[in-house]
């Protein structure tokens, strides 16, 4: 199943071209007061709410896509966990461009492990990246991202993906300089994710999703979550030894060789095999 939120926080199945209202749903959800539990609210319930969510699909008039404005599927996540230099070629470029490591040693990802980015980074496919410190390099990072849909501690390799409730579209973005990644990757609108969810059960196994990022009709990046160093599962299994996943937590997986910079009035042109697609302005 794909799922999405849409205009005025509606919610959506998405069928096609064609996105259904199910935003009646909702009304199932339990009541909040302060304070409140970890997780997103939608994803602590959402292997309760499936089933109708589903049934109501197949009973309501669908609306196309293209007419919406789509947000980003995951409203409130607790953690957004990013991989650094996740892709073999990924840190051969970056060691060898001064331009993304501006002087220092690029390690690889055993050295750093994972590290957190901002919540308040994170905005809707259908809003602008802001692009405006003219005088530092800012480049795209596309790359599978999924969301946790059950909370767990320490879970293992073979069982890391029990957990995952859907993958969608990442985009991280990045400004260039000496600063702890969690600074350069945090700023508003650097987090993009879309176009919607696509349930775990639907896209399998994830080791094997080709991608590609144009900009404007320039192409830059183009790869397969196969060449990810450390795979979703092992991504899993590391982030949960140290923290505790809840639903709505969403892990970037990283990104492959092609990281150039934009400008505002580019427009990035994102495609994931079975996601997606969307495109992303600069401005």
């Amino acid at each position: 199943m794909r799922f999405c939120r849409f205009d005025d926080n509606r919610l959506g199945v998405v069928k096609g071209d064609m996105v259904h209202d199910v935003t009646a749903v909702l009304d199932d959800l339990p009541g909040l007061r302060w304070p409140l539990p970890p997780g997103d609210h939608f994803f602590n319930h959402f292997s309760a709410l499936r089933p109708r969510m589903e049934s109501l699909a197949a009973q309501v008039p669908g609306r196309p896509v293209s007419g919406v404005r789509l947000l980003s599927p995951v409203a409130n996540p607790g953690k957004i966990i990013a991989a650094p230099v996740n892709y073999q070629l990924h840190l051969d470029e970056s060691r060898a461009d001064t331009g993304i490591n501006f002087g220092t040693q690029i390690k690889t990802i055993a050295d750093y492990g994972v590290f957190l980015k901002a919540s308040s980074s994170l905005i809707n496919p259908s809003d602008p990246v802001i692009v405006d410190r003219t005088d530092r390099r800012t480049d795209h990072e596309i790359e599978l991202a999924l969301v946790i849909g059950r909370t767990c501690r320490r879970v293992s390799e073979a069982d890391a993906l029990d957990y995952v409730a859907g993958y969608m579209i990442g985009l991280d973005m990045t400004i260039r300089g000496t600063e702890d990644r969690s600074y350069r990757k945090s700023l508003d609108t650097f987090t993009v994710l879309g176009p919607w969810c696509v349930t775990a059960d639907e896209v399998g196994e994830p080791s094997n999703i080709g991608f590609d990022i144009h900009v404007d009709a320039e192409p830059r990046q183009k790869s397969n979550s196969d060449m990810l160093i450390w795979g979703v599962r092992k991504l899993i299994a590391y982030a949960s030894d140290a923290y505790t996943l809840h639903p709505g937590d969403v892990i970037m997986t990283g990104t492959p060789e092609g990281v150039a910079p934009v400008a505002p009035g580019n427009t990035m042109h994102c495609r994931m095999d079975r996601i997606g697609s969307m495109s992303v302005v600069v401005a």
